[in-house]
């Protein structure tokens, strides 16, 4: 059989542990970590201290991590380019266990009406890997994995009993089969049936309590839940997007002005932070020689020294907000930021205006400040996951809380690391005054767009229960503005628009809870490896002005008006009740580059459309 590879970043995204994967023959779910190949040196470990301590404090308070443990993150190895090698990998298992057999068999000579045969794992031919039933007469067919699953908001998932279902406490070993009529897809059209005549409809399958109780079935990590599980189980369909929701943190690399030292203990960090004193730094050198070598030339005294230091500051930078500690970075406004090294983690300059807005344009006047990142790194780490509907999102970056209505399912039993990738490339990052915003926000009009936005998020939040909280006017324009951009910058530059991302800062003063007063967007790429990108993002730099005109221009009138200018979000009862005017005509854009999942997004806020608002912050 073929090596079935996915990329790194999917592992610690779409598909880490508890995801369903397609493959070429069958349907397989990814492990758990316990199960993942970390022998060795398969793994490299990436150092992210504020990642690390924000996590690490998460999962203690949600005892998921022994609180004598520490955390660490783990970069899973690429294929090896060593085809007589088997590189180190990621344990799966088969699932789901029921198979439906492509070959078909009119009922009652009607061709309209499909009948395909249902087995179990267990029933199929070993000979050639289990790709083919042999029924009792006839000769071998090939089988796919059945569409159907069963879950829980716990994240839990088994097989659908399809036997017990259908029958109830009857006892019945005849076939069954998978009937589907017409070519709607209707849930009412598709059936499981048994030779001896009882029968289950989809639409029957899809009604509340059908399927019982969940039994805390993890078979991702080969258990039940030790602490059980009151959910009734919930029909699900194997390919559908709610069958897994990643819960994933991510944080720019910030710069740190630091000495040889310094630099040594921050690589060694996860064999030195557990000692709490200079004799366990000497013993920790005793037996690790590769730790002995990269702090050789320096006292034990030294090295705990400026251990206690970095720590320290960790703990002081974890304690702000993800986005908080980003933004007051690029908005320094200093001339550089980081070094200009092949190794930097961040290297940034902030342009003068004239380079950006040589003629002052009014439509320019509300940005402060323009920032290109020549070099930034990203670390993405996978801490959970949710079925059927995602965990509350925060617009100042921090974690989800996996505690609330929609509860994180975890990746491992007992685990003292995550799955997490690092990325390299290039942004734009964009300062808005302060000022600007503040008088926009105190007009009428954009007060009155504003409780109506807020009027659907209130109807939206009633009918799902979650810790999520409206992340205010403010957001919205700037999440609008930016996914324009985005949309702008790839038909400049050439790349591809699913290959930008955002991140959105509308966050709050710490002395002020619940009055942003910092404002900015950062449009970057990246990508694996340490080569990063190549600079096609930030040649636009120059053409700022341009871009951004196009863009608004763009926003004035969607291809779905008047449906999209006039849409009311208190009128919905799905996800739109989250947008004002947004579409796919206009403002969405692909997931895997929005921070917030295509909610909150409004292009009446930036620019007058047929609904006449008068609310655009750029008029």
């Amino acid at each position: 059989m073929k090596k079935n590879l996915q990329r790194l970043s999917q592992l610690a995204s779409t598909f880490g542990p508890g995801a369903m994967v397609d493959l070429p023959t069958r349907s397989v779910l990814i492990n758990g970590l316990e199960f993942w190949e970390t022998y060795g040196d398969g793994f490299k470990p990436i150092q992210e201290p504020r990642l690390i301590e924000k996590l690490e404090r998460r999962l203690k308070d949600t005892h998921r991590l022994d609180p004598g443990k520490t955390l660490t993150l783990r970069m899973p190895p690429p294929a090896t380019s060593d085809f007589n090698k088997m590189p180190k990998g990621v344990e799966a298992t088969i699932f789901p266990t029921w198979f439906v057999c492509d070959a078909e068999a009119a009922e009652g000579g009607k061709s309209e009406t499909r009948r395909r045969r249902l087995v179990k794992w267990n029933q199929l031919d070993p000979a050639g890997g289990k790709l083919k039933f042999q029924p009792e007469t006839g000769k071998k067919v090939s089988v796919t994995p059945i569409r159907f699953v069963a879950g829980c908001e716990k994240g839990h998932l088994q097989d659908v009993e399809w036997r017990w279902v259908v029958h109830g406490a009857t006892k019945c070993q005849e076939p069954m089969w998978l009937e589907e009529r017409g070519t709607s897809a209707d849930p009412r059209d598709t059936r499981v049936v048994c030779g001896c005549g009882s029968a289950l409809s989809l639409e029957e399958a899809f009604r509340p309590k059908r399927f019982g109780r969940c039994a805390g079935e993890r078979p991702w990590l080969r258990d039940r839940d030790p602490a059980g599980c009151t959910n009734d189980l919930r029909f699900l369909i194997r390919t559908a997007t709610n069958t897994y929701f990643p819960q994933v943190a991510t944080v720019i690399s910030l710069p740190s002005e630091i000495d040889e030292l310094a630099k040594r203990v921050q690589a060694n960090l996860d064999d030195l932070k557990a000692a709490t004193s200079p004799a366990e730094v000497a013993m920790g050198r005793k037996f690790n020689k590769a730790l002995a070598a990269a702090l050789e030339g320096f006292s034990d005294d030294e090295v705990f020294a400026r251990l206690k230091l970095l720590l320290a500051q960790t703990r002081m930078d974890a304690s702000l907000p993800v986005k908080l500690a980003e933004f007051e970075v690029f908005a320094s406004g200093a001339p550089v930021i980081g070094v200009n090294q092949p190794d930097a983690l961040l290297f940034a300059q902030t342009l003068d205006r004239g380079q950006w807005d040589p003629r002052n344009e009014p439509l320019l006047s509300g940005i402060e400040s323009l920032v290109v990142v020549h070099r930034l790194r990203e670390v993405s780490c996978l801490y959970g996951f949710t079925r059927f509907e995602a965990a509350a999102t925060e617009a100042d970056g921090d974690l989800e809380d996996i505690r609330l209505a929609v509860d994180g399912a975890p990746l491992g039993r007992e685990t003292d690391w995550l799955p997490a990738v690092e990325q390299f490339g290039e942004g734009l990052f964009i300062h808005f005054s302060q000022e600007a915003i503040a008088d926009w926000l105190v007009k009428q009009a954009v007060k009155d767009r504003a409780l109506d936005l807020l009027d659907g998020f209130d109807r939206w939040k009633t009918q799902r229960p979650s810790g999520m909280s409206y992340p205010g006017a403010a957001y919205v324009m700037l999440h609008s503005l930016s996914h324009a951009l985005m949309a702008e910058i790839a038909l400049d530059c050439g790349y591809p628009a699913s290959a930008l991302k955002e991140r959105v800062y509308a966050v709050d003063d710490p002395l002020q809870a619940g009055k942003p007063t910092r404002f900015g967007i950062l449009i970057y790429t990246a990508t694996t490896g340490a080569q990063g990108t190549l600079g096609g993002l930030v040649a636009t730099t120059p053409r700022f002005g341009q871009i951004l005109g196009s863009a608004l221009r763009r926003l004035s009138v969607c291809s779905s008006d008047p449906i999209c200018s006039d849409h009311e979000p208190a009128t919905s009862s799905d996800d739109r009740a989250l947008h004002g005017a947004a579409c796919h005509g206009c403002l969405l854009i692909a997931e895997t580059s929005c921070e917030a999942r295509n909610l909150f997004l409004d292009r009446g806020l930036l620019v007058e459309t047929m609904a006449d608002t008068k609310a655009g912050f750029f008029g």
